[in-house]
């Protein structure tokens, strides 16, 4: 059965010849079939059939002018043939090569210049040798980065231009490090920090302007540093340092009796 009953073009646009290709003996045999498994098809998941049903030809399409099919060869080719191909002018082909081979090559393509290369190229390496992806000029690397360093190699990130990239710091931070960020010019990032602050250093954050900060300092901070937020401007923040106020004075008036 074909995918659909289109014409079968190659990535040029011209209609695919079964009598002058290289295959026909192949195709005789029933090994690829026109608008289904093609390698010269224009169409991916034809090409990618035709290398499923014949891994052993792709090395042979590793120089093939079509990206499409240089990447997908690069899906089932030798090993030893695929290093050249971390140089080819297509990202697509960059990453199946890469993907495939030991760790230590993904390590030149930090510096990609396709953005697509290095988010997946952070997702390969560790430790150390990712470090330098933590200042990569695209907020999205940097947020995989962010998400997969040590939370002890993530100091230089603290101050990351991206509000986004802050918040997984501030998830991810070691405890002893989360009042440098109880300032952070953004508040989902400051309302992070606030809900993993310890009850005795959230009343630091008192008088966040954000009232979702104050109402968390207002839930969990110390009740004998919530007299301030009695008369919060806000009503449920106050509403919860008043009931938190009056259970402890109820209990003190209890245990005086």
């Amino acid at each position: 059965m074909t995918d659909d009953i289109d014409e079968a073009c190659d990535w040029r646009g011209d209609q695919v010849d079964c009598a002058g290709c290289a295959h026909l003996a192949l195709n005789t045999a029933g090994g690829c079939r026109i608008r289904h498994a093609c390698v010269n098809d224009r169409y991916a998941r034809r090409i990618d059939r035709f290398f499923n049903w014949n891994p052993d030809l792709a090395d042979v399409y590793l120089g093939h002018p079509h990206f499409e099919v240089r990447a997908i060869a690069a899906k089932f080719a030798n090993l030893f043939l695929l290093p050249p191909l971390l140089g080819d002018a297509d990202e697509t082909v960059r990453w199946n090569a890469v993907r495939r081979l030991p760790k230590r090559y993904a390590l030149q393509l930090r510096k990609d210049p396709h953005r697509e290369v290095r988010m997946r190229v952070a997702t390969l390496i560790e430790g150390d040798e990712l470090l330098p992806m933590a200042s990569d000029e695209d907020y999205y690397v940097r947020l995989v980065v962010a998400r997969k360093l040590a939370p002890l190699l993530l100091g230089r990130m603290i101050d990351d231009e991206e509000a986004e990239v802050r918040r997984v710091v501030a998830r991810r931070i070691p405890d002893g490090w989360l009042p440098g960020m109880i300032n952070d010019r953004d508040a989902a990032v400051r309302l992070e920090i606030a809900q993993r602050l310890s009850p005795e250093l959230l009343v630091l954050m008192r008088r966040d302007p954000d009232w979702r900060i104050r109402y968390e300092v207002a839930s969990r901070a110390a009740v004998d540093e919530l007299m301030l937020l009695a008369e919060d401007d806000d009503s449920m923040a106050r509403e919860v340092a008043r009931t938190r106020v009056a259970v402890r004075l109820e209990r003190e008036t209890e245990a005086s009796v």
